[in-house]
């Protein structure tokens, strides 16, 4: 029994000896993290405030303020790790061993990454303008690291890897996009009545840009009727709500105008056996 307390006693001892070692140092450690985080957060709202006043584009200040974040974390975890007397010596020899052992496994994702610095120092687009890479079409919601997050009008969201970005053809139209529309008329109607009256119709559309502005002429000239092509630019969120709209007005604004939109024709002629005879 008495072996049993002198046990428990010594076990008193150490934890009370730990406690008074290293307790103040564990509660200087958690006190320097929380100030950590706590300056992290206000040095990010205060640089997200700047860069709004200096209207910076949100993908680069994005980038940056979460630098400034993982900066600050970082220093404020080497202070910690300082408290309980840890050099960061090894653990930099460590992890430096560790990433070239790891880049040859990860190739993909730190690709990505390069992409996309690079995108967000380049800045080919910003977050809301419309582009379509390859077969891919849709409004920049955000440009991160790894990938890029596209939506489009039916609110899919799109993610592409940053490394299938760079390096391809992009096609930047900014909020808008171009849609085109074709319509053939009679070549007995006065084709600049038509185009006259297409301009009218596109223009009592507020969604349409004015700059640039509705484009309308003359395509081709088909076998059965006269082609007239007009271009304007709407919102993409929009896109087809307002093609759909535009096709109907400009039908019946044409129909009310008295111009004749055609229909395929072909002549088909009924030849006799006489006529055949007489041929041979």
């Amino acid at each position: 029994m008495k072996e049993e307390i002198t046990a428990v006693q010594k076990l008193i001892n150490t934890v009370i000896e730990y406690a008074v070692n290293y307790g103040f140092q564990v509660l200087g450690a958690l006190i320097v993290l929380a100030v950590g985080f706590i300056i992290a957060n206000w040095a990010c709202r205060l640089l997200s405030q700047l860069f709004e006043k200096q209207k910076m584009d949100i993908t680069l200040s994005r980038f940056l303020t979460g630098c400034a974040r993982g900066l600050i974390v970082g220093f404020a975890i080497l202070i910690a790790l300082g408290k309980f007397g840890i050099t960061i010596a090894p653990f930099v020899a460590a992890l430096g061993a560790a990433t070239f052992g790891a880049s040859f496994a990860i190739q993909g994702p730190l690709s990505n990454y390069g992409a996309g610095l690079s995108i967000i120092l380049s800045r080919p687009f910003v977050v809301g303008d419309t582009i379509t890479i390859g077969e891919v079409n849709g409004v920049v919601r955000e440009v991160k690291l790894a990938c890029t997050i596209l939506a489009d009008e039916d609110g899919v969201k799109i993610t592409i890897p940053n490394k299938d970005i760079v390096g391809q053809i992009i096609h930047n139209s900014q909020s808008f996009k171009v849609s085109p529309g074709l319509i053939g008329i009679s070549y007995d109607s006065d084709p600049e009545t038509a185009v006259k009256v297409i301009r009218e119709t596109l223009a009592k559309f507020p969604e349409i840009a004015k700059e640039p502005g509705p484009e309308v002429g003359i395509q081709k000239f088909s076998d059965s009727s006269v082609d007239i092509a007009y271009r304007y630019w709407v919102p993409v969120a929009k896109y087809f709500q307002n093609v759909f709209a535009v096709n109907l007005a400009v039908y019946k604004a044409l129909n009310q105008a008295g111009i004749k939109i055609p229909f395929p024709q072909r002549e088909v002629r009924l030849v006799s056996q006489t006529e055949l005879k007489e041929n041979a």
